[in-house]
């Protein structure tokens, strides 16, 4: 049964093209900034300057979050997705034509790097709310996972291919992840999509926040959504890897390569398991019991001084995350009509870029009071606490028995 229906999934040509699309063009984000900040430090040598990189990202995506979430439910989902996929290529070639023409600079970093965030924060909540138009809703939650584990895919080989061709050099790199977004831009451009979104409410400021609005008052998805916010907030090991592979596990930067890696080889063998196998019953359950699990591990690693064993309990709570993404967002997207899943996403993609952001800063400030192991111990501990809680506070959600 499993085989036929992962082969119904396949079947779905609207959604592999998408899916390729979103492979293909995270692939080509990563490669990219792996460029981007390696150039950036080539013709600066400032850490300050690496940091405002991701700052000149993260800005334009959280300002245009709400805007983006009512443009995916007022226009064509397809068509945004394709046009930000456009405009990612226009800046690799750009990027090309600077460095062969002498004008690349730290200020066009910057710029493209706002570009870039401008054109994601309108990428995902389409891309998000365009996935349940394209499969039934008996293979959604196949769907996302499937969806997850070509994302991880990305997110593993889209640097070490980057990284591989820079030796060719930075305009190498920006060719190809222009012929990757091109690539991904035809694959959208010819998803023929069976509905649009119904309603389409006039542009207002009500309108904008309605996401944020009608979050509040599904008590399950305000439960899922801030599960992951919380528990990203607090048990983000990864801003302090760098500390732990030099100073306690006394490791060189392969090893930091690796215990880098780690979460996403773990998400991938999850979501690909998920794909064949997708949970059928307790969802809530096991999304907290995924969620302490997943603080369980960063305590571990917190309090290891071996480095295989670090790196075995980074890869288990890689996997252990991968179950609660794909159920909070298999839980989101089925809880949520279709006239409301653009602002809805977008408030989703809002508080995971903030509590991803957030805590690496909380993460660099309990290190500064508590060491790097008291602050890994005491998040793992608060993450922990947060799947606890959740349970009492949320019991619609903990209580949940199937995905639809």
């Amino acid at each position: 049964m499993a085989d036929d229906t992962f082969g119904a999934l396949l079947a779905q040509r609207a959604f592999m093209r998408i899916w390729g699309a979103r492979l293909l063009s995270t692939a080509g984000s990563q490669m990219l900034m792996v460029a981007i900040g390696w150039q950036m430090y080539d013709l600066t040598a400032s850490a300050w300057d690496l940091g405002l990189v991701g700052l000149f990202q993260f800005v334009p995506a959280f300002v245009m979050a709400l805007p983006a979430g009512h443009a995916a439910d007022r226009w064509h989902r397809r068509t945004i997705v394709t046009l930000c996929l456009v405009l990612q290529a226009v800046v690799c070639g750009v990027l090309v034509a600077a460095i062969l023409q002498h004008w690349a600079t730290r200020e066009l970093l910057l710029a493209v790097s706002v570009a870039l965030g401008v054109a994601r924060a309108f990428q995902q909540p389409a891309q998000q709310a365009l996935l349940p138009m394209l499969v039934p809703t008996a293979l959604l939650a196949r769907a996302m996972a499937f969806g997850a584990a070509g994302t991880q895919a990305a997110v593993i080989g889209g640097p070490a291919i980057g990284g591989a061709i820079f030796a060719a050099g930075a305009q190498a790199v920006y060719g190809c992840c222009g012929a990757l977004f091109v690539a991904g831009c035809l694959l959208s451009a010819w998803v023929r999509v069976p509905r649009i979104p119904g309603a389409r409410e006039p542009a207002s400021f009500r309108t904008a926040l309605a996401g944020l609005a009608f979050i509040y008052q599904r008590k399950p998805v305000l439960g899922a959504i801030s599960l992951d916010l919380f528990a990203v907030l607090f048990g983000g090991a990864v801003a302090l890897l760098p500390i732990f592979a030099k100073d306690i596990l006394q490791t060189g930067p392969l090893g930091l390569g690796l215990l880098r890696g780690a979460p996403a080889v773990g998400a991938l063998v999850v979501s690909v398991a998920l794909t064949r196998w997708p949970l059928r019953r307790h969802v809530g359950r096991t999304l907290l019991t995924s969620v302490g699990l997943y603080g369980a591990c960063i305590v571990v690693f917190g309090l290891s001084t071996s480095f295989w064993l670090s790196l075995v309990v980074l890869a288990v709570s890689g996997g252990a995350d991968m179950v609660s993404v794909v159920i909070r967002h298999t839980l989101v997207q089925m809880e949520t009509p279709d006239a409301m899943r653009g602002r809805v996403a977008a408030v989703n993609s809002l508080f995971i870029g903030a509590s991803n952001q957030l805590g690496e800063f909380e993460s660099g400030a309990t290190a500064a009071w508590f060491g790097p192991v008291g602050a890994v111990v005491v998040g793992g501990v608060a993450t922990l606490a947060i799947a606890l809680s959740w349970r009492w506070l949320f019991p619609a959600l903990a209580h949940r028995d199937r995905l639809n």
